[in-house]
């Protein structure tokens, strides 16, 4: 082999082995069919999440996911063509492509790595359904401030009780 290609293929690994690292939700979707346009836009609404959609050689993502030492399963999932939708977070990226994908029937998730666990399809559509980080947030702190309203009401009443 060329050297010139082997040290193209090592950088590819490389980057792809960062970009990883960087992820906490890797997406694998299959793209066939779509058309330049369509595509375009899904990387412009995954761009404004902090996503991003790359399109790797499968041998080489194989090569990259080895070298992380995650689950022999992505191997199963990664025949045809393929892109990876890598997210800062991990809700956020799966969440976008799922929707894309409802509305765009050539677009097809077929698996991911989302906090270092391989899972397939079903696991990472349940996981576009969960709320995002903010909404998380906002039900935590609402879960914190319901105690306190509820005294708030209770002590409210009481005093109101005593006027009467």
């Amino acid at each position: 082999m060329n050297e010139k290609v082997l040290q193209s293929k090592q950088a590819v690994v490389k980057e792809v082995v960062e970009a990883s690292k960087n992820a906490a939700s890797i997406t694998v979707v299959e793209y066939q069919g779509l058309t330049v346009a369509q595509l375009s836009e899904l990387r412009r609404n995954l761009k404004a999440s902090r996503a991003s959609l790359i399109v790797y050689k499968n041998s080489l993502f194989e090569r990259a996911v080895e070298e992380l030492g995650y689950d022999v399963k992505v191997k199963e999932i990664l025949v045809g063509p393929n892109a990876f939708v890598f997210s800062e977070d991990p809700i956020e990226g799966p969440k976008i492509v799922s929707k894309f994908a409802r509305a765009n029937d050539k677009l097809r998730v077929k698996g991911g790595i989302i906090e270092g666990t391989v899972v397939d399809a079903q696991t990472v559509n349940v996981i576009a359904k969960l709320p995002g980080r903010d909404g998380i947030i906002s039900m935590f702190l609402s879960v914190l401030q319901a105690p306190i309203r509820q005294f708030a009401a209770t002590v409210k009443a009481v005093a109101d009780a005593g006027t009467n």
